[in-house]
């Protein structure tokens, strides 16, 4: 075989192994996302006899559920190329709140306090990052220090316990927990926005291409300005759920949890460059999370690991969508 044989002939090499990657990277994640649930789910099923009770389970999907009412707007937030990395300080705020206002004003009032709360953080996030033109990973970066130190400011640093005034957020509709009603509530609006509504379609056009997405109309100011508020609320609500399990409320509730939220996202197949990503990929995100932290547990694995364990799920959710991005030509 002479030189030119070969020079051709490593190049189709070349091009068959770049076609497999391009095939690799178009199949449907969802595919391999719910193999490696499926992996994880046998590895700690054989390694603990309690993780497949229904106890455990339920469990499982309760936490999930908290974690997921920040994740569905922070997944449409990720399309459109924004963060929203409060939604943990948010939780705790809420959570301070009603503790405090419920005590005193009832749990009508301190329901409302702390949704209202919410609302308002998502709405100071939204128009720094709309209107005010700067970053929203730097916005949300420095609210969620702001928001967390007023928690610890209005509370005194401690913890205050509640007389069971909000215990109906963790009673049951027909044997399922109300929190878990709440997410797949939530996950369904999700679902329903993003595939059959105007406004989810100008989501995904706005995170492909902001400026076609402005020549076509698209408002693109005040449709991200309502996904924060939403997502502000989102946060206050995971916060009253969080405080009605514990029946107290801690200005340091939910710490880390915004890292999750992103982890989550990513892994179920958004980009950080927005324009992609799924509910549905994020709700197999959150298990996958959810059975991995639930699993060390059980093992009686170190919290320290299990942080450990989130941090690199979350650089893997980065890495895997940098390949995705190069394989396909747009990164």
């Amino acid at each position: 075989m002479n030189s030119t044989e070969l020079d051709e002939s490593q190049e189709v090499s070349q091009k068959s192994a770049a076609s497999r990657f391009r095939r690799l990277a178009d199949a449907p994640q969802e595919f391999v996302l719910v193999f490696a649930l499926l992996v994880l789910g046998t590895i700690f099923w054989q390694g603990s006899p309690y993780f497949g009770t229904v106890l455990n389970i339920r469990n499982l999907l309760m936490s999930v559920a908290v974690l997921g009412l920040m994740a569905v707007p922070g997944t449409f937030l990720l399309i459109s190329g924004n963060f929203d990395l409060t939604v943990a300080s948010t939780a705790a705020l809420s959570a301070v709140t009603v503790a405090m206002v419920a005590t005193e004003h009832g749990a009508f009032l301190g329901i409302l306090a702390a949704l209202g709360l919410g609302l308002a953080v998502g709405a100071v996030n939204g128009f720094l990052s709309m209107y005010c033109g700067i970053a929203s990973i730097i916005v949300t970066l420095g609210t969620m220090q702001v928001v967390r130190g007023v928690a610890l400011m209005v509370s005194g640093g401690m913890s205050h316990r509640m007389d069971r005034e909000i215990d109906f957020i963790t009673d049951r509709v027909f044997g399922v927990p109300i929190q878990i009603v709440l997410f797949l509530v939530v996950f369904g609006l999700g679902v329903f926005v993003s595939r059959y509504t105007r406004f989810g379609r100008s989501i995904f056009a706005i995170g492909s291409n902001p400026a076609a997405a402005r020549l076509a109309g698209i408002r693109e100011k005040p449709s991200l300005f309502v996904m924060f508020c939403f997502s502000g609320v989102l946060a206050a609500l995971g916060g009253l759920v969080i405080a009605s399990q514990l029946n107290a409320a801690n200005p340091n509730t939910a710490t880390g949890l915004e890292l999750q939220v992103v982890a989550a996202v990513l892994l179920g197949g958004a980009s950080l460059k927005g324009g992609r990503g799924t509910i549905h990929g994020t709700l197999l995100g959150l298990l996958i999370l959810g059975v991995l932290q639930n699993g060390l547990t059980l093992l009686s694995i170190s919290a320290f690991w299990r942080v450990i364990a989130t941090g690199t799920v979350l650089i893997i959710a980065v890495g895997l969508d940098q390949v995705r991005l190069r394989v396909s030509g747009t990164g």
